[in-house]
């Protein structure tokens, strides 16, 4: 008989970068992809996709080396943050809980078998636009910027891992994602998986790291509207100097039509179309990619550039 499934976490909240150059950083993410800055305290500014609900869902910090600092995912309810921490409690795996963070509330912070740090929280304040921000459409959270990308909500992250299946039972058991895809190699092993804990396609991937280097960090993804925004988004990246590592092009695993950047302090940002798929069915089975099938390279036959399955940050 199948295990009832765990839906105790709604969506992932926010997400914090770590760059050694925070005023270039800011600028890039401000005036190149067109977030709205929501806040700032100690040495980190808070930032938001113009159709984010809460107030802000990516935070950057200054630090020596590029990289993340923590993820965060938002409860269903505060029943279910406390079934979550339950389910943590005594298994290695946590740290305890926080007063919170700027815009939320009380966070229980835990590691996942990599030491990715993960926060998991349910209050946060709601973002209220100011009377400049405020959208015609009341049920859009801020003004359309026009500036820049103009980037929708966060979509996704992407962790590097040194073991792909323990932290795949992970975030299956102690937090209730669901495995929609992965690739498995010839030899059996576990070497990317993409996870769930909404109706969409995937919240976040992790990809086996080359460097055998735990914890480290691949890359940030924000929504746009559309296959054509990804496009102009190629325009806009090369009028202001931003490199451009690889796309638009549309990935075979998840379909996704993507567009990869380095943001100033070397971090990796992807801008995506917002049409992701969506996980309907409760009896998902998950999709399997082979060697053999990987090698094709992506969806319309380009090959993966080297980069992209060598750099991560920190970088080693």
């Amino acid at each position: 008989m199948q295990s009832e499934p765990i839906m105790d976490l709604a969506h992932l909240g926010h997400l914090e970068l770590l760059t050694p150059k925070p005023d270039e950083t800011l600028k890039f993410f401000v005036n190149v992809m067109g977030m709205t800055e929501s806040g700032r305290e100690g040495e980190s500014v808070y930032l938001r996709a113009y159709d984010d609900y809460e107030r802000h869902s990516l935070k950057l910090t200054a630090s020596k080396l590029p990289g993340m600092g923590h993820v965060a995912y938002r409860a269903r309810s505060p029943q279910a943050l406390e079934r979550r921490v339950a389910a943590l409690r005594g298994s290695g795996f946590e740290f305890g809980w926080t007063d919170g963070d700027l815009a939320h509330g009380p966070a229980f912070v835990c590691k996942d078998p990599d030491g990715h740090k993960i926060e998991l929280y349910y209050e946060t304040q709601w973002y209220e636009a100011p009377p400049e921000l405020r959208p015609a459409m009341k049920n859009q959270a801020q003004k359309y910027p026009a500036r820049g990308m103009n980037v929708r909500r966060l979509d996704h992250w992407n962790g590097l891992a040194v073991d792909i299946e323990a932290n795949r039972a992970f975030f299956e058991k102690y937090l209730g994602f669901r495995l929609t895809e992965q690739i498995v190699l010839n030899d059996g092993s576990e070497a990317a998986m993409w996870m769930t804990c909404t109706n969409k396609s995937y919240d976040f991937a992790y990809t086996r790291d080359h460097t055998g280097t735990k914890g480290r960090f691949h890359h940030i993804t924000y929504a746009v509207n559309s296959r054509e925004e990804v496009l102009i988004a190629a325009d806009i990246a090369l009028e202001n100097g931003v490199y451009i590592e690889t796309g638009p092009h549309k990935h075979a695993i998840q379909q996704t039509f993507f567009l990869y950047l380095y943001e100033p302090g070397g971090n990796r940002v992807e801008v995506a179309n917002a049409t992701a798929r969506l996980i309907l069915a409760p009896d998902w089975k998950p999709i399997r990619w082979s060697e053999a099938e990987r090698k094709k390279g992506q969806a319309w036959g380009l090959k993966t550039i080297e980069s992209f399955h060598t750099y991560g940050t920190p970088p080693v």
